[in-house]
């Protein structure tokens, strides 16, 4: 068997598990480099050469920078004039995906994405519109962003750094630019002017109220004298129910505590707020004992209870985070006087956040992950397709873009989201963050441009001294900047590089490109570039962007050396198609990022990413035959 049908061979199960999506991109990546190295088409000596690769040291250093820029500002003072944005909804949507699509060329766009995400859907529930018209567009936005500079996506570092192995000298910081920009600038207008009509219009489904609060209240349940519970902690509770109903607070006197912080032991009187429906309820009544409502009061306050009690049953109690919780609207004096009897939610530090690409959760329980015990968070919730699911939290598995609300304490919440590889979604407080700070990163990133600009030093080199420099000044801390380097991604780059190799190295991808030049021998070599971008387009659409500019650069060049003309216009039509991922959820992490809280399903994608793919194609090879010709 030939060494080019064992490329294939693998590359095909390779393809299939993206696909299929059972194992983190990553694992299968690892897998094929393993199987290259086992079939002898990569050699043992090389088998790790990717994970030095400039290619894989640059995106690393971008996702440091761009960690860099969050902490230090930029990007809130960004955000925070956005959403001084009327009520216009293509002018929401001008200034979120055009915010999006310029800090995409100076960022990871996944990174630009996670931090305006929070912003359009806070701009969507202060305006009551879909955020489904919102998100996609934004999502959208941040692939076309990343077009425009060698650093906005990994596929340009990709093709850069296989054009330095092929003509000894790689793309700059801004030759992307010139075609890149023109192609977002063009996209952008279709997706603001035409295209936001064929987003399907989710009204309220990704609103906390929609996802979360249907059909569930926040309900008081007593320890009475004899009740079971007594002695009990929150864990013993849980086991006794053998269900993980969350108990949001613990109220005991006049103190409450917050129910992820409670460790002690339940006493006679103490109140639980619980969110639960009439099933879990009576599950609650008989396992343990409790019983709805506070404890009855002296005969001389019974009427007064009695009528606060029946106000408050009578209304649903939200869950929702810190100023979301309250209502603009008047109140009259009987709707004031049922929230001042009742137990509000204020303080109990309930968050949203979807389950991103790489998470550690996806596939696992809650169980498994044990999510209290480990990280201090409480599940409360977990929404999929813009509707809460009614199972059993603990039969939950958990998928990427699933959205969840969870409760944990002020001061670890966030660290423990990063650490699962959970986006938070809820309000998002801004802050201008350090001005020196900001000054200083901006100024270092400056420097590292201008050095590549100049072409005094390669941009993997210009790069990682950006983020050493801002590490050792305090732009961000050491441990923010390792977790700021996506592990998955490097791993990806880092296997897939000897495996797009050994495509080339074996003949494979000469003999790919001998079809294809059979094929299109009597057509002009532009028919030639339209069949290159379907298929790349069509490649990055079932697998990583990244991966897909691996596995076309080596065919690219072979139809390049066929026809007798330029590299050039090749490897940018393989730079451009790599990032229209337009089409599934699966095909990149910021349309993942999106399909929860806008409540998309599988087949919305392709309704406005089909039209914009044509767009693109349409603006971009012309563009590329300009300024890079044949």
């Amino acid at each position: 068997m030939s060494d080019s049908t064992q490329v294939f061979m693998v590359l095909g199960a390779t393809l299939a598990a993206f696909v299929w999506g059972r194992f983190r991109y990553d694992l299968v990546a690892l897998g094929a480099l393993l199987a290259s190295v086992l079939l002898g088409l990569v050699p043992t000596d090389e088998a790790f050469y990717g994970f030095g690769h400039p290619a894989v040291i640059t995106v690393a250093a971008v996702l440091v920078l761009s960690r860099g820029f969050e902490r230090s500002g930029l990007v809130d003072l960004i955000a925070e004039q956005a959403l001084r944005v009327g009520d216009r909804l293509i002018l929401q949507m001008l200034v979120l995906s055009g915010t999006v699509l310029v800090l995409s060329g100076v960022m990871n766009n996944v990174g630009a994405l996670a931090l305006m995400l929070p912003v359009a859907i806070r701009m969507a529930r202060e305006h009551d519109s879909p955020p489904s018209l919102l998100l996609m567009p934004l999502a959208f936005g941040s692939l076309l962003g990343g077009l425009t500079t060698l650093i906005g996506t990994p596929p340009n570092i990709i093709i850069s750094s296989y054009r330095h192995e092929a003509v000894g000298e790689s793309f700059g910081m801004f030759s992307f630019f010139p075609v890149g920009a023109s192609v977002a600038l063009v996209g952008l207008a279709f997706i603001v002017l035409v295209g936001w009509r064929l987003v399907p219009q989710r009204a309220g489904k990704a609103s906390t109220e929609e996802m979360f609060d249907t059909a569930h209240y926040l309900v008081e349940l007593r320890v009475p004298e004899d009740g079971k519970a007594v002695g009990w902690t929150l864990r013993d509770l849980h086991q006794a129910l053998e269900e993980t109903i969350p108990v949001l607070a613990v109220v005991r006197g006049d103190t409450r505590h917050a129910g992820h912080a409670f460790h002690g032991t339940l006493g006679e009187g103490d109140i639980l707020l619980v969110e639960a429906g009439p099933e879990e309820m009576k599950l609650i009544e008989d396992k343990a004992g409790l019983v709805v409502g506070p404890e009855p009061p002296p005969d001389d306050e019974a009427q007064d209870a009695e009528t606060r009690e029946r106000e408050a049953s009578a209304a649903p109690r939200k869950a929702q985070q810190g100023d979301e919780s309250q209502d603009d609207e008047p109140q009259g004096e009987e709707e004031e006087e049922a929230q001042r009897s009742a137990v509000d939610t204020e303080g109990l530090q309930l968050v949203e956040a979807v389950v991103r690409n790489d998470s550690m959760m996806i596939h696992r329980t809650v169980t498994q992950l044990r999510l209290h015990n480990q990280f201090g968070l409480h599940l409360v919730a977990v929404a999929r397709d813009g509707g809460r699911l009614n199972q059993r939290l603990r039969d939950i598995r958990f998928r990427a873009g699933d959205v969840l609300l969870l409760q944990g304490g002020e001061g670890e919440i966030g660290e423990s989201l990063t650490t699962l590889g959970c986006l938070p979604l809820a309000s998002r407080n801004l802050t201008l963050g350090r001005p020196r700070m900001l000054a200083v990163s901006v100024a270092i990133f400056a420097v590292a441009v201008i050095a590549m600009v100049l072409d005094l030093v390669p941009s993997s080199v210009a790069l990682t001294a950006a983020a050493l420099v801002s590490l050792m000044v305090g732009v961000l801390s050491l441990r923010e900047g390792y977790q700021a380097i996506d592990g998955p991604v490097i791993v990806l780059l880092g296997a897939m590089i000897p495996v797009g190799q050994a495509l080339e190295t074996s003949g494979g991808a000469s003999l790919i490109a001998e079809i294809l030049l059979a094929m299109g021998r009597e057509w002009p070599v532009v028919a030639t570039l339209v069949g290159l971008f379907l298929i790349c387009t069509l490649l990055s659409n079932v697998v990583n962007n990244a991966a897909a500019a691996l596995l076309m650069a080596p065919i690219a060049a072979s139809l390049a050396e066929g026809f007798g003309v330029s590299l050039d216009p090749f490897l940018m039509v393989v730079a451009i198609s790599a990032s229209c991922a337009f089409l599934t959820p699966i095909g990149h992490q910021s349309n993942t990022l999106v399909m929860g809280p806008g409540g998309y399903r599988f087949g919305d994608y392709w309704k406005l990413g089909l039209p914009l793919t044509l767009v693109v194609m349409a603006v971009a090879i012309p563009l590329i035959l300009i300024v890079w010709p044949l």
